[in-house]
């Protein structure tokens, strides 16, 4: 366990000095300040006013940004390391593999976490100290969102950096996991109904099993509990969940994929040819 944390610490001080996590940092704080220029707090459109709107606007921003800094980025862990000759390095000193591995997620959630929920809490003491009211229960929901979004992409990059043989091959297979994701939000998923009489059913339980279409879906039933934007999909989640219970399934699913990931990238990471 002590390996462990000074693992996760010892990749927490990289990445802190990382060019990266800059800019990743830049971004997310530059998101809430130009959303605070543009007035969004002190504007009312389609009902969403104040703070609440500047929570919608920001966390449809991250759903397309966040996952493709968080898997670019992890990627290069373990390739990364592998290509620079650590492992020669490690396997010199008492660590096992399983405390540098699991100490290197730790490390990792920490830092690509620690800037979106900063950049969330800036905007609540903003408004507090504006005197705008804060909606505690969407601020809390959407934390937990995120940390659960941001473990989902921490796992899956985990477990291509596990696969893949070089730092190039990661970061291709990466941008590839995003862009399926993409390409599998509702308005394709629509386009296969309509061409192939695909069951709303089955058409719906796809998009489910993709975890940016629940990170989108679960930020849009916060404000419309009937998702009435859906149109025909919402009776089947509805049906299916209920509004409390999709609330939930978007906080476990995610995080139980990137868990899993994690478990499978730490199993061939363990089995695998190290240097």
């Amino acid at each position: 366990m002590k390996h462990l944390w000074l693992t996760a610490r010892l990749d927490i001080v990289e990445s802190l000095r990382a060019r990266w996590f800059q800019i990743y940092t830049l971004v997310f704080g530059g998101i809430v300040a130009l959303l605070f220029l543009f007035g969004l707090t002190e504007s009312r459109v389609l009902g969403f006013v104040g703070l609440s709107r500047l929570l919608v606007t920001y966390i449809q921003l991250t759903m397309a940004i966040l996952p493709i800094f968080v898997l670019v980025t992890t990627v290069r862990s373990v390739a990364g390391d592998r290509e620079a000759g650590v492992f020669e390095y490690l396997l010199s000193l008492p660590v096992s593999l399983g405390a540098w591995f699991w100490g290197k997620i730790l490390g990792r959630y920490v830092v690509i976490f620690a800037p979106v929920f900063v950049a969330m809490l800036g905007a609540v003491l903003w408004a507090l100290a504006r005197q705008i009211e804060v909606p505690w229960e969407i601020f809390t929901y959407y934390t937990a969102l995120l940390a659960s979004m941001c473990a989902c992409f921490l796992g899956i990059g985990m477990l291509i950096s596990s696969l893949a043989r070089g730092t190039d091959m990661a970061q291709g297979a990466a941008f590839l996991v995003w862009l399926v994701l993409l390409m599998f939000l509702d308005l394709i998923l629509l386009g296969v109904m309509i061409q192939g009489k695909v069951a709303p059913e089955v058409a719906v339980g796809i998009a489910l099993a993709n975890p940016l279409q629940v990170f989108r879906t679960a930020a849009l039933a916060l404000f419309d509990p009937q998702l009435i934007v859906l149109g025909p999909s919402a009776y089947v989640i509805l049906d299916t969940f209920g509004a409390a219970g999709f609330r939930l399934y978007a906080l476990a699913y995610p995080a139980v994929i990137g868990l899993l990931c994690a478990v499978a990238g730490y199993v061939v990471f363990k089995r695998g040819d190290l240097p």
